[in-house]
């Protein structure tokens, strides 16, 4: 649906880029290699959503690095947005609803860094968590989001680094 409202594909996945995870930073090269696009339309597009505000533009020795500017007055309803729009909101509505005490949700891989790949791979940390209602929510929530889902559960808190979604003892 996003994608008939934002006709770039580029300006999109930019978007998702570095809306998914605000701490995602990126140069000109590793975009247009990442994306398998020409530096000229990822340049563009990066221009473009540097002069609305939307990014921010810092420079790194020789190279200039892009990332979510997150004073923009729309930055958080961008990135609410963008997470619905790659299902992260269903996603933790159903993980929460019964899967038990859960403390954490962080996601990694991929997606983590702005990358959507069509999969997303999640961490559920807590306590007596229901192992039977994996499986059954790995299927639904597949269909719901119609991207893969790989759930990894622990029994301790997550120090990996990762997106986190939903931390119980920080109140996210």
């Amino acid at each position: 649906m996003l994608d008939s409202l934002i006709t770039s594909k580029t300006r999109l996945r930019l978007l998702v880029k570095f809306f998914v995870n605000s701490k995602t930073h990126s140069h000109l090269r590793g975009l247009a290699e990442e994306f398998g696009e020409s530096t000229n339309a990822i340049r563009k597009e990066l221009n473009n959503l540097t002069q609305a505000g939307i990014l921010e533009r810092h420079t790194d020795k020789n190279k200039i690095e892009y990332q979510a500017n997150v004073k923009h007055p729309f930055f958080s309803n961008i990135q609410e947005i963008i997470r619905k729009y790659l299902g992260l909101d269903k996603l933790l509505e159903q993980i929460l609803e019964r899967m038990g005490e859960v403390e954490q949700v962080v996601l990694v891989g991929d997606i983590a860094e702005g990358i959507d790949s069509g999969n997303i791979e999640v961490l559920v940390a807590g306590e007596s968590l229901n192992a039977e209602y994996i499986s059954h929510l790995t299927k639904r929530v597949e269909e719901l989001i119609e991207r893969k889902v790989v759930f990894t559960l622990h029994g301790e808190r997550i120090t990996s680094s990762g997106l986190v979604l939903f931390d119980k003892e920080a109140g996210v």
